[in-house]
């Protein structure tokens, strides 16, 4: 059995409520170097009949223990010393961090670049067609005319509207010749005009 002094249970008391089992030992021992452990918590409260208020969740409102304190109001000064061994330095990058034009590929095989910190990327060829071509208007993809996804040539990268995309697939206007396809497109333009003036 664990034996506290006067100031040692008053400092679990004063600290109990809300505050996890896990959590309070860490203070607990930042505070007194001991080195108790969560079960220890969980027996004072225990033997004391004391009751965290915590029910396996953050309720709404709560609060940190050490929110808007120094580490000097809740940790010895061991304590932050190990701390600060890892804690993160203002302006820290990570071991992990990709730069601004990073390049990698999707799931879906589509090559994407990195435009924007912290972690935006766009499609290329998206990228290289706007360049080439001008801004994608809303609700229109951009389809490679050979169905291969690393030719990013701005003349295999075809504006396709969603519906006229719907009419390729339905009417398999879509091929492996780069020309074809084009023609595919010219032909499911026409369709998906026919089909708007017939619904009105």
């Amino acid at each position: 059995m664990t034996r506290y002094t006067k100031e040692q249970k008053e400092f679990l008391i004063s600290n109990n409520y809300m505050t996890p089992a896990k959590e309070l030992a860490v203070m607990f021992n930042n505070r007194f170097q001991t080195n108790i452990t969560a079960d220890n918590i969980k027996s004072f409260r225990g033997n004391n009949h004391l009751d965290s208020g915590l029910t396996g969740r953050f309720e709404k409102g709560h609060t940190s223990h050490n929110k808007g304190k120094k580490w000097d109001e809740f940790m010895s000064k061991k304590g932050q010393e190990k701390s600060r061994q890892t804690t993160f330095k203002k302006n820290n990058i990570p071991h992990n961090h990709k730069p601004v034009g990073y390049e990698r590929v999707n799931v879906d095989g589509y090559r994407e670049v990195k435009v924007k910190e912290p972690d935006i990327f766009k499609l290329k060829h998206r990228i290289i067609y706007e360049q080439s071509k001008g801004p994608i208007p809303a609700g229109c993809n951009v389809v490679f005319a050979d169905g291969d996804k690393n030719n990013l040539n701005p003349d295999n990268l075809i504006l396709v509207t969603k519906s006229e995309m719907l009419v390729m697939n339905q009417k398999s206007l879509i091929k492996k010749d780069k020309d074809l396809t084009k023609t595919g497109h010219l032909i499911a333009k026409v369709i998906d005009r026919q089909n708007k003036l017939k619904r009105g």
